[in-house]
C-alpha cells in the first residue's frame, strides 16, 4: 500500500507540473482539488471553434428605404467585408495556421495551410449590346485586354507543387510524455526439483508500479526518467527477504551528435509554422483583394447597365415621337403609310432593346445581392429589394500615372501572392535542412545514471537441508522508506556512458529524398519567376487598357455630340419635307449607338482602373479597406445617409 500511495502521489505531481500551473491562492482544499483537476485536464481539452453566423449584418437594413437599397461603392465594399462568404471562408485559415504552430512546438509534423482564394462571379459584364445592323462598339479591344491578361486571376497561390517534401530527420517530441504501469500478478509454477525449494510448486505474488517521463529538446536530445517499483513474495525459503521491495530511479539522456543534432534543425518546423502564419495572412489579403475588386467591378457594371437602360429609354422616346409625327403626316396626306410601318418597327426594336437592358440590370442586381449578403435571395426582403447605385462613373480628361516601371515595382512590393510565394521558398529552404541532415550517420551519446534500492522482511520459510541461519545484512531489513533512502543517497548506483553508431552503407533513400527536394526547390523558384513575369504583364496590360479606354471615351463623347447635332439637323429637314422618315430613323440609330458606346467606354475605363489597382496590389489601400475590420467582419465606418428626397 505504501508503494501504491507513493505512485499515486508522484503521478499527480508530475501531471500537474507538465500541464498549466495551478491557480494560486486557492481558498480551500476543495478549490485546490478543482484547480488541480482543471490544470491537469487542460492538456486534453480544446476550446470550441467560433460558430458560423449566417445572418446579414445590420448595415444592409440601414441602407434600405421604401423597398430600395441605396448603395454607394463604399457601402457595397463594407457589406462585402461583413457578409461575403468567400471572405468568411478565408477567415478560418489564420486560425488553422495557429494550430500548426501548436503542432510544431510539440515536435509534430505540420498539416499545412490553405493556399487557394475564391474568385467572385463575373456578372453580366456590363453593357455591350448595340442596335442590330450597326457597327460594333468603338473600343472592343479594351475589354479584350482585360479579360485575356488581367481578369484571369490565379486562384491557387502555391508555388511548391502538389508533391510534399520529405520529412527529413525526425524531430523529437517536445511535449513531455508521462507513462505508467500498475498491476498485480500471481503465478503458481510446478517445480521439477522440490528438494531445492522445499515445495513441488512455486507461488509468486507481485505488484508492479512504474512511472516514467520522456521529453525531447531542441538540441535533439531525449531525456528518459524512469521510476520502477516491484514488490514480490514467494513460498521459497532460499530468499533472504520475503516479501521484498526493489525500486530504482534512473535517468537516461540520448544526445545525437550527427544526424538529428542542432537547434536550427529541430526547430525548423516551428519557423516554418510561423512563416505559414504569415502566408495565411497574405492569402487572406489576396482574398480581400479578389473579393473587393470583384465587388467594385460588379457595382460599376450595374451603374453602366442602368445608364444603358436610360439610353434605351431615350431611344424609345425618340422612336415613339417619330411614330407620332409620321401618323400626323399620313393623316394630312403628306406622307405614305409605309413610313408609319417603318416607325412602328423602330419602336418595336427600341422596346426590345430596352427590355433586354432591363433584364441585364435585374440579373446584375441578383448577382450583386448574392455577393453582398450571407443569405442571398433566400431572405424575402433581399429578394424583393431593388438596388439604386448612388455613385457615378467619372472619367478624368487627363490622369497623371506613374511610369510602367514604377507601377511594376509597386506591384512586386505590394502583391500578397508574390510575398506568399517568397515565403514558401523560405520554407522549402528550411525544410531542406532536414533532408540534408538525414544523409549523416547516426551517432548518439548515451549517458545514464540510476539509483537502486532493496528492502524487505527476513524470510521465515525454511530451506531444506540447511540447519544454519544465513547472515542477513540489516541495511536491507525494512520497508519502502529504506528503499527510498538507498536510492536518493546513491548507495547502490549504476552509471553508464556510451557512443551508439549506425552507418547506412548506401543511404539511397536519404540521397534520393534530398535530390528530389532540391529539384522541387528549383521548380518553386521557376514558378515564382513565372509569377513575377505575369505580374509585369498584368500591370502593363492594365496601363495600356486604361489609356485606351480614356481615349476611347473621349472619342465616344465627341461622337455622341456630333450625332445629336446630326439628328437635330435631320429632324429639321424632315419637318420641312427635305428628308425622309427613314433618314431620321438611321440618325436615331446612330445616336443610340453613340450613346451606348459612351456608356461602354465609361465601363471599360472603370474596369481598367480597377484592374490596375488589383495588378499593383493597391486595391485595399485605394478603397480604404482596413485589415482589422475585414478580419473581424465588422466595418467601423457607418452606413451612408439615405437620400432625403427619395420616397
Amino acid at each position: 500500500m505504501k508503494v501504491r500511495s507513493s505512485f499515486l502521489i508522484a503521478s499527480c505531481f508530475l501531471a500537474s507540473f507538465l500541464s498549466a500551473q495551478t491557480p494560486p491562492n486557492l481558498p480551500s482544499t476543495t478549490a485546490f482539488r478543482e484547480g488541480l483537476s482543471s490544470s491537469i485536464s487542460r492538456s486534453y481539452r480544446v476550446g470550441a471553434s467560433p460558430s458560423t453566423k449566417f445572418q446579414n449584418s445590420g448595415r444592409f437594413g440601414a441602407l434600405i428605404k421604401d423597398g430600395k437599397l441605396y448603395l454607394s461603392l463604399q457601402d457595397a465594399i463594407a457589406l462585402a467585408l461583413e457578409n461575403n462568404l468567400d471572405i468568411e471562408l478565408e477567415r478560418y485559415a489564420p486560425r488553422m495556421a495557429d494550430t500548426d504552430l501548436w503542432r510544431a512546438r510539440a515536435g509534430s509534423l505540420l498539416r499545412g495551410v490553405p493556399l487557394s482564394v475564391q474568385e467572385g462571379p463575373n456578372g453580366t459584364g456590363g453593357p455591350v449590346e448595340t442596335p442590330p445592323g450597326s457597327a460594333p462598339p468603338l473600343t472592343p479591344s479594351s475589354s479584350t485586354i482585360l479579360d485575356t491578361s488581367i481578369n484571369q486571376a490565379q486562384t491557387d497561390l502555391s508555388i511548391t507543387g502538389s508533391t510534399p517534401l520529405s520529412t527529413g530527420t525526425p524531430v523529437p517530441s517536445f511535449d513531455p510524455s508521462l507513462n505508467g504501469l500498475v498491476g498485480p500478478a500471481f503465478s503458481n509454477t510446478p517445480q521439477s526439483n522440490a528438494v531445492q525449494s522445499g515445495y513441488s510448486f512455486l507461488i509468486e505474488h507481485s505488484m508492479t508500479e512504474n512511472i516514467g517521463l520522456q521529453k525531447g529538446f531542441a538540441s535533439g536530445a531525449v531525456l528518459d526518467l524512469g521510476y520502477t517499483n516491484l514488490r514480490q513474495s514467494y513460498n521459497n525459503g532460499e530468499l533472504s527477504f520475503n516479501p521484498y521491495i526493489a525500486s530504482s530511479l534512473g535517468l537516461t539522456l540520448t544526445q545525437p551528435l550527427l544526424q538529428g543534432f542542432g537547434f536550427g534543425l529541430n526547430q525548423r518546423y516551428i519557423r516554418i509554422a510561423k512563416n505559414n502564419e504569415r502566408i495565411s495572412d497574405l492569402v487572406f489579403r489576396q482574398q480581400l483583394i479578389s473579393t473587393v475588386s470583384n465587388i467594385i467591378r460588379l457595382y460599376w457594371d450595374l451603374v453602366s447597365l442602368k445608364e444603358d437602360v436610360e439610353v434605351k429609354h431615350n431611344s424609345l422616346t425618340l422612336a415613339e415621337k417619330l411614330l407620332s409625327d409620321n401618323k400626323v403626316h399620313v393623316e394630312v396626306g403628306t406622307m405614305a403609310p409605309l413610313e408609319v410601318i417603318r416607325a412602328e418597327a423602330e419602336v418595336a426594336q427600341a422596346r426590345q432593346s430596352l427590355s433586354n437592358s432591363e433584364s441585364l440590370v435585374l440579373e446584375q442586381e441578383l448577382i450583386l445581392k448574392n455577393a453582398l449578403t450571407r443569405t442571398g435571395t433566400a431572405d424575402a426582403q433581399i429578394a424583393a429589394v431593388r438596388i439604386v447605385p448612388t455613385d457615378h462613373i467619372e472619367v478624368p480628361e487627363s490622369e497623371q500615372l506613374p511610369s510602367a516601371d514604377d507601377l511594376v515595382a509597386m506591384a512586386l512590393q505590394n502583391r500578397p501572392d508574390l510575398s506568399a510565394g517568397q515565403v514558401q521558398i523560405e520554407n522549402t529552404q528550411m525544410a531542406l535542412r532536414g533532408s540534408r541532415n538525414a544523409l549523416l550517420p547516426s551517432l548518439n551519446l548515451v549517458a545514464s545514471v540510476q539509483g537502486n534500492g532493496l528492502a524487505g522482511m527476513v524470510n521465515t520459510y525454511p530451506i531444506p537441508g540447511v540447519t544454519f541461519t544465513p547472515r542477513i545484512d540489516p541495511n536491507f531489513v525494512g520497508g519502502y522508506g529504506t528503499v527510498l533512502s538507498q536510492m536518493f543517497r546513491g548507495k547502490y548506483p549504476d552509471y553508464g556512458l556510451a557512443l551508439q553508431l549506425d552507418v547506412p552503407l548506401r543511404n539511397r533513400t536519404a540521397r534520393a529524398d534530398l535530390a528530389r527536394d532540391q529539384l522541387q526547390l528549383r521548380q518553386s523558384e521557376v514558378r515564382l519567376r513565372e509569377l513575377q513575369n505575369q505580374v509585369r504583364v498584368q500591370v502593363e496590360a492594365a496601363l495600356i487598357a486604361l489609356r485606351q479606354a480614356r481615349a476611347s471615351y473621349q472619342a465616344a463623347v465627341q461622337t455622341r455630340r456630333l450625332q445629336e447635332k446630326a439628328l437635330d439637323d435631320m429632324r429639321q429637314q424632315f419637318e420641312v419635307g427635305v428628308a425622309r422618315s427613314y433618314d431620321v430613323i438611321l440618325n436615331q440609330r446612330d445616336l443610340a449607338q453613340a450613346r451606348s458606346n459612351e456608356v461602354v467606354t465609361q465601363s471599360d475605363y472603370i474596369r481598367a482602373r480597377t484592374a490596375l489597382d488589383r495588378a499593383t496590389g493597391m486595391t485595399l489601400q485605394n478603397n480604404s479597406v482596413m485589415l482589422d475590420d475585414a478580419f473581424r467582419g465588422l466595418v467601423a465606418r457607418p452606413p451612408s445617409p439615405l437620400p432625403a428626397e427619395k420616397k
